[in-house]
């Protein structure tokens, strides 16, 4: 990874936090399905930006960080209902939430981004591509 706070290092970081939260609430809380469902769609989106770095091409660039977007979103549902059912505190919640709503904010720019200079990219001349 060439920065540090690249999209593919944060959500990576993202995830393991997804895991450690996960490990706390199935050992401390007693709590699997909810935290489960939280654990799939949390790692997910790191997984998902690994993969559409070495996409094949811009529309499965666009695609996998697409996937990469809406799991983002469902991981924000879950860990909004697991602190609404209090098993995550105010303190923890405002944490782990602000962090993944900053990655569903920045995918949905990478994707509206890339779809943008696509579109300009097809539309071009083609005198303007051959030079």
């Amino acid at each position: 990874m060439t920065q540090n706070n690249s999209i593919e290092n944060r959500t990576y970081k993202f995830a393991l936090r997804i895991v450690k939260a996960y490990k706390y609430l199935s050992n401390q809380r007693n709590e699997y399905v909810l935290s489960k469902q939280m654990l799939r769609s949390g790692t997910s989106i790191g997984a998902m930006m690994r993969e559409a770095k070495f996409a094949q091409s811009r529309a499965d660039f666009v695609n996998k960080t697409s996937i990469a977007l809406k799991e983002a979103n469902e991981t924000l549902y879950w860990i909004e209902l697991l602190h609404d059912s209090d098993y995550i505190d105010d303190k923890t919640f405002d944490s782990i939430h602000t962090e993944a709503d900053e990655i569903t904010a920045i995918l949905a720019s990478i994707v509206k981004s890339t779809k943008e200079n696509t579109e300009k990219y097809d539309n071009a001349p083609s005198d303007l591509l051959n030079s």
